[in-house]
């Protein structure tokens, strides 16, 4: 049958042979090209020469792996881990009324467009005003994995603050290595402070994100000493004109009033530099002598001097329960008026930690009380 077929279709050509040989059947799509290219690829066996049909079955038995998309790069990436990460660790000292924060580590740091790393953490508590809370450490220098291990202290925090203030801290560029180009922060971060416990220490390794830029405030003054990326509210930030830490005793050697001045925090800035020059007024009303009045030296270019200060008042106790201490903060100016920055007034017609603080130190002898005061933005009324 097949012989009378082949005899009665006569003669079979070139091309029908060789289509008959090598072409069996349906043409197949090859899957992988490495069935014939076996050593790239982990699975499979030697396949040179191997036919059609067993190539197919080869490819059902090891489906082709889908394609993956490339990863991309680390520093042209969104992701939250793009721009580094920041270990640090917060403390709140309420026994103390402080804040401690400890920049450990940056790792995985972003290189600016010089291309060099030279950084330094930067702190802000907000609101607030900006020079006035702000606290940096050391440039390490030439490494996106820098190692501070630097401590950043705020002085007169208290567990109001806590409850409403944020802590804003900012891995920079250090800007005197390249003192006409104001580059942004490399990256940034903020930490509500309310869910801090007092007195117990708390670590984070955060991500670092864009900084976050506002606009320039319309007042010219408010806006002086601020950069534009230096995220403040300013608004908020003036109306807080800082605090002052103040002890009171009352002597019974002397027979009279120790008044020290110790410090101040956070003061808000007066001058074109972004800083005040201050110094502390004192006056015991209605006693109007010079004895009732007493002044301390001046700390320039600083919003959180020290002066650790110490004044008398003579007196005896129920005579001074009468009186009224006047204390004001100002600006010293060369050659012009005294800016106002802030001031309290500590009497018995005072209220809540300012009375307190009064009726403490006259109701018990040779005992030493400090205590923060927030100051007001207005002086002190002599007739209160």
């Amino acid at each position: 049958m097949a012989g009378r077929g082949l005899a009665g279709r006569g003669r079979v050509s070139m091309q029908e042979h060789m289509a008959i040989d090598v072409s069996p059947g349906p043409i197949r799509p090859i899957h992988l090209i490495s069935h014939y290219f076996p050593h790239f690829s982990p699975f499979a066996e030697p396949a040179l020469g191997i036919p059609a049909p067993h190539l197919a079955a080869a490819s059902a038995n090891h489906p082709a792996p889908q394609p993956q998309p490339d990863p991309e790069p680390e520093g042209d990436s969104d992701d939250s881990t793009a721009l580094g990460t920041l270990e640090f660790t917060l403390l709140f000292d309420a026994d103390n009324s402080a804040l401690h924060c400890t920049a450990h580590r940056a790792k995985g740091l972003k290189p600016p467009a010089s291309g060099s790393v030279d950084t330094y953490v930067k702190a802000n508590l907000l609101p607030g005003a900006s020079k006035a809370s702000q606290l940096r450490t050391r440039t390490v220098r030439g490494t996106r994995g820098p190692v501070w291990e630097e401590t950043l202290t705020y002085h007169g925090f208290t567990c109001q603050d806590a409850g409403r203030k944020t802590l804003r801290l900012c891995v920079c560029e250090d800007p005197r290595l390249r003192p006409r180009r104001r580059a942004p922060p490399l990256g940034e971060l903020r930490v509500p402070l309310r869910k801090l416990v007092p007195n117990r220490a708390c670590s984070f390794n955060v991500c670092l994100e864009k900084c976050r830029l506002t606009k320039r405030p319309k007042s010219v003054d408010a806006a002086r000493g601020m950069s534009l990326y230096e995220a403040v509210e300013a608004e908020v930030a003036w109306e807080e004109r800082g605090r002052i830490l103040l002890s009171l005793c009352y002597s019974s050697q002397r027979g009279g009033l120790l008044v020290g001045v110790l410090r101040c925090a956070h003061l808000a800035p007066m001058d074109a530099n972004g800083y005040s020059d201050p110094f502390v007024r004192l006056l015991l009303h209605p006693n109007m002598g010079k004895k009732s009045k007493h002044k301390t030296s001046v700390r320039r270019k600083t919003l959180n001097p020290e002066f650790n200060e110490e004044f008398f008042y003579a007196g005896p106790r129920e005579e001074l329960l009468q009186k009224a201490l006047l204390v004001t903060v100002w600006d010293y100016d060369l050659g012009t008026a005294d800016d106002f920055i802030g001031g309290v007034q500590l009497s018995s017609r005072a209220g809540g930690e300012r009375l307190q603080h009064w009726h403490e130190c006259l109701g018990r002898s040779d005992h030493r009380l400090e205590l923060w005061h927030p100051l007001d933005g207005t002086p002190p009324q002599l007739g209160n």
